[in-house]
């Protein structure tokens, strides 16, 4: 029966079968299937031999309840299944793991199942930067409260919020495709790296492996990949997280009922309380913010597996059966998750406009002293001016433009009828939509898979 929410909670099937049991043993078989072909490529194992033992990798033949019961007499997953592959590898089977390490394997097998969950992260991402395109351009002109400290400010638009974020993604696209040379290689070097005991074909020997396996093979190593690569990898996951986190608390507060601009989609049959049936709960973006949570744990836990002892302890290796599966299964969950609410997100164009006129013009404060300064106030008495006037609005109720109407040290500068036009949030927008413009142009590359 499930205990891990992992297992049947979070993470697509497509994410879950690249680590689960099954698909974890068939990339070990896979690595010791590469091995042999590379021993039987220098001459270390004849050819027949080496075409057997690959042949015989394949969970088809090597099954797991054999490697099961093998690691419960040996104490030892690797040389659990390199005993399993012998076995049904015959005569040949002498030449099953021969002069590897396990981490030659854990490792390098590993970097397969990161190759493949990285494939559908790059997918998901893509299809999330061309959702929040999509979204910026539908809301280039959908006028929305700018806030600061959580107070209004100047007035904005949602696409230019959304272009933000449109952006953040594109520059964690361009991390992916940065750490993957870093992280996707394998090792095929020996107990401590030195790769002794293939002597003098130890360098090709790990070449033919890495080049039959698709992967780079690692420089430098001891009895493992060092870990700072996987920990860049975990620590790359974090910040994804923590754009998409801050994503959705944006949305959640937006959804807050005193403010309402924005929702995420609430199905028709969907619950928001099992006893107020009135509600209609964000938790969609509450998952995404709560499942950050752990990612970024999960980097710290990924640092500490960069310090290990001499040439290699085991501190890691338990860490990571846990870490690495849950970190993928996790992000493939805030992902998918981010691309429904996106995709669907209900924008409330009227409510933005009541929030937009609740300060009665105070939100247009700037632009009138930015007028005053270039009609010839010196900018810091415009700004006293300024900020005295809003306070007498705030202290009376009053619309700003009132006050502003009854004071001379402002109507000498700017004639009470162009004062409704300087507060008019409708003109004052700057470049948003230009920026949403540029920033679709300039991402539109990023939506497409590299070739």
């Amino acid at each position: 029966m499930p205990v891990h929410p992992i297992e049947w909670r979070y993470g697509s099937p497509e994410m879950r079968s690249i680590f689960d049991v099954e698909s974890s043993l068939q990339r070990m078989l896979d690595v010791e299937a590469a091995l042999a072909k590379a021993l039987a490529g220098v001459g270390l194992v004849p050819k027949k031999d080496a075409k057997k033992i690959a042949s015989c990798a394949s969970i088809k033949k090597v099954k797991i309840e054999r490697v099961r019961k093998l690691e419960q007499e040996f104490q030892h997953e690797t040389m659990a299944v390199a005993m399993a592959l012998a076995e049904v590898s015959g005569k040949s089977g002498r030449y099953a793991h021969f002069g590897a390490t396990s981490n030659d394997i854990l490792d390098t097998a590993m970097a397969l199942q990161i190759r493949d969950g990285l494939g559908i992260i790059e997918r998901q991402l893509r299809n999330l930067l061309v959702i929040l395109l999509h979204r910026a351009l539908e809301h280039r002109n959908t006028i929305m409260v700018g806030r600061t400290h959580g107070q209004h400010a100047l007035p904005t638009t949602l696409g230019l919020k959304l272009a933000i974020w449109a952006s953040e993604i594109g520059r964690h696209l361009e991390r992916l495709e940065q750490l993957k040379p870093r992280v996707l290689v394998g090792k095929m070097s020996g107990a401590v790296g030195t790769g002794a005991a293939w002597g003098e074909h130890a360098e090709k020997v790990q070449r033919l492996v890495m080049q039959e396996l698709k992967l780079s093979p690692a420089t430098a190593t001891n009895q493992i990949v060092q870990r700072d690569r996987l920990a860049e990898l975990i620590l790359f996951f974090g910040l994804l997280a923590s754009t998409l986190d801050k994503m959705a608390r944006e949305v959640r507060n937006l959804q807050r009922t005193e403010i309402g601009e924005v929702a995420e989609p609430f199905a028709v049959q969907q619950v928001g309380s099992s006893t107020m049936p009135h509600k209609r709960n964000p938790i969609r973006c509450e998952k995404i913010c709560g499942l950050a949570r752990i990612l970024r744990g999960h980097a710290h836990a990924a640092m500490e597996n960069v310090v290990l002892e001499h040439e290699r302890d085991l501190t890691n290796s338990s860490c990571e059966r846990v870490l690495l599966p849950e970190s993928f299964l996790i992000m493939d969950e805030m992902l998918n998750t981010a691309i429904f609410v996106f995709s669907k997100l209900n924008v409330f164009p009227e409510q933005m406009k009541r929030n937009l006129e609740m300060t009665k013009g105070l939100n247009m404060a700037e632009a009138v002293m930015i007028e005053l300064t270039r009609r010839g106030m010196n900018r810091h008495e415009a700004h006293a001016i300024m900020r005295r006037c809003s306070a007498v609005a705030i202290a009376n109720d009053q619309p700003l433009i009132e006050v502003l109407s009854r004071e001379p040290a402002v109507t000498k500068f700017i004639p009470k009828e162009e004062l409704g036009e300087l507060l008019d949030y409708r003109r004052y927008l700057g470049r948003a939509a230009a920026i949403v413009e540029k920033v679709v142009k300039d991402l539109e590359p990023h939506t497409r898979a590299q070739s």
